[in-house]
């Protein structure tokens, strides 16, 4: 039963339809309720407030390890993995994570499943099951969790931040939790850890210190009695919030510098002071304002003036890692190999236009130009996945009063400068922490950080020091932005005469083909461009592929300061190099975007080599393709995949070589002869009308095609670009197997992958259904049983079209040969869970997905998103969807069966597989032992993937055949 309380306004979107509601629940339980009549999805969202902070001492991870646990099984459903298993069958996904104060668990589902979903859902908070079993495998899951971070510089920067803080404060703690925190050290002290895992339970999972969101297509009166049903059982002990006891910095954290030495390549220069949470002044806004100035990207800006002197990346400036008791304001540079030499100069540029803040006085005007910002992203917000709204309010619910749980601090409407001013005063050389990273300290520093290894040292630092940095750094014109003209002020809805439900052709012609979708779904004053440069010349070499990733990101740079505006003002553009040219995007506010679009068009038109960017747009190249080593064995794995499959594209090896070689007039002569052949792919949605989007596309065309010396030449029909993939054999399995790039890296990786078929929709829902229902098994059997590691998935593959499943698991337990073993025990044990299926059971799955494929687009990006994927790859597959759910509807069980014994199964007949083996340091014997063995029959070890791929049958390609589609 709910208890009574007086009914609270909350504020919401001006174009949100769905209706809220507040309760209360007798054991304490505050609920939001939120009706969505158009959903196709309902979530909920628990939001407990325990989290590491609450970790008793000696027992680091043990909130992060509960949050886990909780998943396993409970007394009413006690079959394990039973919760996760129901989740993934009907359409939905499952998962939880934990901060320092906060455990958040979600999910969502199809709405026909909701309410036994729910009762599941329920089971974490009224009586789960941790058995000893259980508990002993998921300590090595969480270590395998740890494992994974340990070579990340995200990771072990945030532990020494933590690190360099008051031992006795909470902020200190290491929250993750390993083996040796979780069962090796708790052990040596007599505790056994599945006992203080349930007595932190029933400690702190306590009903008052919960707020739950549940987000449902039912009314609010049916979700109140099925909320009262679910959740009243939840034990109220009225456990009071964890206090925390104030700044976590005492002076010996203030007035450092430290050094750090990072995995990856790069220098990055962090400049953090602790300041008044300014959550308790949301309504003012401060760090907002503070932010928006200080990680400002216009002209006079901090950035514009490190950008101009050629010695920095990127700018960032924010709150972070932020409680009602203490909080961060960090200012995050990524420096360029010249800026790392002038590290004081920047930082005392940074102080500088604190002080020009200081001068300047908070002005009224800035933050009434924020706020409108704010106010017109808050009401015409796109709809969002429910999960993500969940979690979202759930997490609001524990900080702001209800009426704002929606808005939380996105709206600052309340100007006071004494508050921004408080804030400001705190941004001093007194307070001030700076972390500097760069490889140049290797062998320099003297300290080294417990829980990641990272090595750094640690100078004081005094006022007179920085005083004097500001003294002697370039006297810059650093000045305040200037109004922002990119603001919408004409937010009306542009009237659909054709109610078109898929993509129309309105334009055809050897220069361009134009799609067009109006908005007949989201009432919403935004549109999304898309414009794809065709162009044959980047796909002749790897030299031509660095100089077009090149070219794509020196107009970014150029366009920068002006076009930051827009963004700032809810209009986002980007330009990136693809496999086969560049695309231009432009999304948001239909208002002005024509503008932007314009700027952008011209940019590319007068394109010119500015030698002092080109040489840092070099070094920033070279450092990624430096760094892919440390990329994650996973993602090593899965890029030599791509690599043997995808015909054209040329390895990160070479791509580095000839980078090496290559100038600035090596830009200028190859930009002309990129863009001398070029046909455009263009696709215009949302709040335009037809002839709006074809005026657009013939400026376009005008500026590149039109004029006495035309910059392009429409493709001669020959020249139109495929996506070609390679064809396996049928009964071969082929193997690539390689070390690690990083020889620090214990973790191994094996993808698995079956290639099954060229895109059809019969056979796209047999391998659709298959993925379904064998998705949650092989997760429990090869994580949660067998404990492979924390990263194993199966998941489906589209290669252009070219579809199958690949199972991904990266390990430090097991071998990647081993892993391959266990996937094939996986497979036959599968066998036997597919055969004795119900009827019953099929139809459900079957169901399952017809519901996932009828779900609603949510907003204008994901509607586009969808209908885009089908134009750039030539299926042009509009009603795929429908399509799919018809052919959904004729399947039999039978012709699910046959289908996994002639492509999926052990030994099917048809069966084609490709394992990319990836080792870890910790298995190097175990590589050299599978460089050496004989192949197995019908078993191709793969030794040069190009010799390979060159020999290799190649599936045809929908795209570039389409040059002759008629209006």
């Amino acid at each position: 039963m709910a208890i009574g309380k007086a009914e609270v306004e909350i504020v919401k979107p001006r174009t949100d339809k769905r209706e809220y509601k507040r309760i209360v629940l007798q054991n304490s339980l505050e609920v939001l309720l939120i009706s969505d009549p158009d959903t196709d999805k309902c979530a909920a969202s628990m939001n407990v407030s325990v989290g590491s902070f609450c970790d008793p001492e000696g027992l680091e991870g043990l909130a992060h390890f509960l949050e886990h646990m909780l998943f396993y099984a409970s007394e009413k459903y006690p079959l394990e993995d039973s919760y996760s298993k129901y989740i993934t069958e009907h359409g939905g996904s499952t998962n939880a994570f934990t901060t320092s104060e906060h455990t958040n668990y979600f999910f969502d589902v199809n709405a026909d499943s909701f309410e036994e979903a729910l009762d599941r859902f329920a089971q974490f908070f009224t009586k789960p099951l941790m058995s000893a079993d259980a508990t002993m495998r998921e300590i090595k899951a969480v270590d395998s969790e740890n494992q994974k971070n340990l070579l990340s510089d995200g990771w072990r920067m945030n532990q020494l931040q933590k690190h360099l803080s008051t031992e006795s404060h909470p902020y200190h703690k290491f929250s993750t939790g390993n083996w040796d925190t979780l069962e090796v050290q708790p052990k040596a002290r007599g505790l056994d850890t599945r006992d203080e895992l349930i007595k932190f339970y029933e400690k702190n999972y306590s009903a008052n210190l919960m707020h739950l969101v549940v987000y449902a297509k039912d009314s609010l009166d049916k979700i109140q009695s099925l909320v009262d049903q679910k959740f009243f059982e939840i034990r109220n002990t009225d456990r009071s919030c964890f206090s925390i006891p104030g700044q976590p910095c005492t002076s010996e954290h203030l007035q450092i510098l430290v050094k750090v030495v990072p995995i990856k390549e790069g220098h990055k220069l962090r400049i953090l002071w602790p300041i008044t949470p300014a959550i308790r002044h949301y309504k003012e806004a401060p760090s907002r304002y503070l932010a928006h100035l200080i990680g400002h990207e216009g002209e006079g800006s901090l950035f514009y003036i490190l950008k101009t002197l050629g010695w920095a990346t990127s700018l960032s400036a924010g709150e972070g890692d932020w409680t009602l008791e203490f909080s961060f304001f960090k200012v995050v540079i990524e420096l360029t190999d010249a800026g790392h030499e002038h590290m004081q100069d920047i930082v005392g540029l940074a102080f500088k236009y604190i002080r020009l803040l200081q001068e300047s006085g908070v002005c009224k005007w800035i933050f009434d130009e924020l706020s409108a910002i704010c106010e017109t992203i808050f009401h015409y917000q796109d709809k969002s996945q429910p999960t993500d709204y969940v979690v979202n309010i759930a997490s609001n619910m524990q900080i702001y009063p209800p009426k704002d749980w929606i808005v939380g601090s996105s709206l600052p409407s309340k100007f006071d400068p004494s508050i921004i001013q408080s804030i400001l005063n705190e941004l001093s050389p007194k307070n001030v922490r700076i972390f500097w990273e760069s490889k140049k300290f290797e062998g320099c520093t003297d300290l080294v950080e417990p829980w990641y290894g990272t090595a750094y040292s640690i100078e004081k630092l005094t006022d007179s020091m920085i005083q004097n940095w500001m003294q002697t750094a370039p006297n810059a014109h650093l000045h305040l932005p200037a109004p922002n003209v990119f603001i919408p002020t004409d937010l009306s809805l542009k009237d659909a005469h054709e109610k078109a439900n898929y993509p129309v052709l309105l334009k055809n012609s050897s220069y361009s083909r134009l799609w067009y979708k109006p908005d007949t779904m989201f009432s919403s004053p935004k549109a999304y461009v898309k414009i794809d440069f065709n162009c044959p010349h980047c796909v002749t070499s790897p030299e031509a592929a660095v100089l077009t990733d090149i070219f794509t990101r020196l107009l970014m740079d150029y366009l920068n300061e002006y076009a930051y505006y827009a963004q700032v003002a809810g209009l986002y553009y980007g330009i990136t190099n693809t496999d086969t040219g560049f695309q231009v995007t432009v999304v948001g506010y239909s208002h002005k975007l024509r503008i932007l679009l314009e700027t952008v068009v011209e940019i590319i038109a007068k394109f010119e080599v500015k030698p002092d960017r080109f040489s840092v747009i070099k070094e920033i190249v070279a450092k990624e393709y430096q760094n892919f080593k440390f990329q994650q064995p996973y993602q090593q794995a899965l890029y030599y995949c791509s690599l043997i499959l995808q015909d054209h594209t040329w390895p990160w090896k070479e791509e580095l070589e000839v980078l090496h070689h290559i100038e600035a007039n090596y830009l200028a002569k190859f930009a002309p002869l990129l863009l001398s052949r070029v046909f455009l792919e263009c696709y215009i949605a949302g709040n335009y009308e037809p002839n709006e989007a074809e005026s657009m596309i013939q400026y376009v065309e005008d500026i590149f095609f039109k004029g006495l010396k035309p910059i392009c030449q429409p493709l001669f029909p020959s020249q139109h670009l495929t996506n070609r993939v390679v064809k396996l054999e049928n009964s071969k399995s082929y193997f690539y197997s390689t070390e690690g790039l990083n020889p620090s890296d214990e973790n191994s990786c094996l993808v698995h992958y079956i290639q099954v078929h060229q895109d059809d929709f019969m056979w796209n829902v047999k391998l659709q259904l298959f993925t379904l229902i064998a998705k949650q098994p092989a997760f429990h059997q090869l994580r949660s049983v067998e404990q492979l590691g924390y990263i194993t998935v199966l998941l489906q593959r589209n290669d252009s079209g070219i579809r199958g499943v690949q199972f991904v698991i990266q390990s430090t337990a097991k071998d990647p040969g081993h892993i391959g073993l266990r996937i094939e025990a996986f497979l036959k044990m599968f066998e036997s869970k597919l055969y004795d299926m119900t009827n019953d059971e099929f139809k459900s799955n079957v169901n399952a997905l017809i519901d996932m494929k009828l779900e609603k687009h949510k907003n204008l990006k994901e509607e586009s998103g969808f209908y885009w994927r089908e134009i750039f790859e030539g299926m042009l597959k509009f009603d795929r969807r429908e399509s799919e759910v018809a052919a959904l509807k004729q399947l039999t069980q039978q012709q699910l069966i046959d289908f996994f014994n002639e492509y999926i199964k052990v030994g099917a007949s048809q069966k084609k597989t490709l394992s990319v083996q990836v080792y870890g340091s910790l298995h190097s014997t175990k590589y050299k032992e599978a460089k050496s063995e004989p192949a197995r029959p019908h078993s191709i070890q793969i030794d040069d993937i190009y010799s390979f791929r060159r020999s290799q049958p190649l599936y045809g390609s929908f795209k570039g055949g389409m040059g002759h589609v008629k209006l």
